[in-house]
Order: C-alpha cells, then sequence, then structure tokens
C-alpha cells in the first residue's frame, strides 16, 4: 500500500461520518402521531378512520392536535444526525 492510499484511508476514516436518519425518524414520528390520535378519538367515543357527515368539536381538536404533531413530524425528516 503506498503513502498516498493510506493519507485517503486515514483521512476518510477521521473525517466526521454523516448519517441522514430522517426518513426513519420521520417515519417513526407519524406511527406515534397517528397513535396519539387513535387514542384520542377513542377517548372521545369514536373511531379513527370512520367518516361521519358533522364531526363533532372533540373530534376537530383530535385533528388540530393530529395537524401540530404531523407538522413537527416534517421538521425531524429534514434534520442529519450524527
Amino acid at each position: 500500500m503506498n503513502f498516498k492510499s493510506l493519507a485517503l484511508l486515514l483521512t476518510a476514516a477521521a473525517a466526521p461520518q454523516v448519517a441522514v436518519a430522517g426518513p426513519l425518524a420521520y417515519a417513526i414520528c407519524q406511527t406515534g402521531c397517528n397513535g396519539l390520535v387513535v387514542a384520542c378519538y377513542a377517548g372521545a367515543g369514536f373511531t379513527f378512520g370512520v367518516a361521519l357527515p358533522l364531526a363533532p368539536p372533540a373530534l376537530l381538536a383530535c385533528n388540530v392536535g393530529l395537524g401540530t404533531c404531523m407538522a413537527a413530524c416534517a421538521v425531524v425528516a429534514l434534520t442529519p444526525t450524527l
């Protein structure tokens, strides 16, 4: 092994490695949000995913919470991790 190859190998090994785990973190975050909204709907006496002609205020609050949670997840998707 020549000196240039060894120097290149050592430089690459010493450099900080960045892994973008955003997509996995995003999926985990969305799963948590969906679990919370299912619990919110169940607490209000409804089933998440069933369409109603008019949504009661409790379900509207659940949906607002879900939207806020999902918006926070969108930020997580772009976050690189070390």
